[in-house]
């Protein structure tokens, strides 16, 4: 299973691929996961997952939090 990691606006957010389907969860600084409170579509490529989630929550964009970045 793969996992991919954003830091949307300050938002750290683990999407996985499960079989097809995007989970997505969000991740806390103490290492514990909660599921997230939106869905993503199945027909949203891997590629766009960041600008997906960027358009989902641009309005906690902020200046100290001015992006939208995948994590290494």
């Amino acid at each position: 299973m793969k996992e991919l990691r954003f830091n949307i606006f300050g938002a750290l957010i683990a999407i996985t691929d499960s079989g097809g389907v995007w989970q997505a969860c969000y991740l806390g600084t103490d290492g514990k996961r909660r599921p997230a409170d939106f869905v993503v579509p199945s027909d949203v490529a891997e590629d766009e997952l960041c600008e997906y989630l960027a358009d989902l929550y641009h309005e906690n964009a902020t200046p100290r939090n001015p992006n939208a970045v995948q994590l290494t």
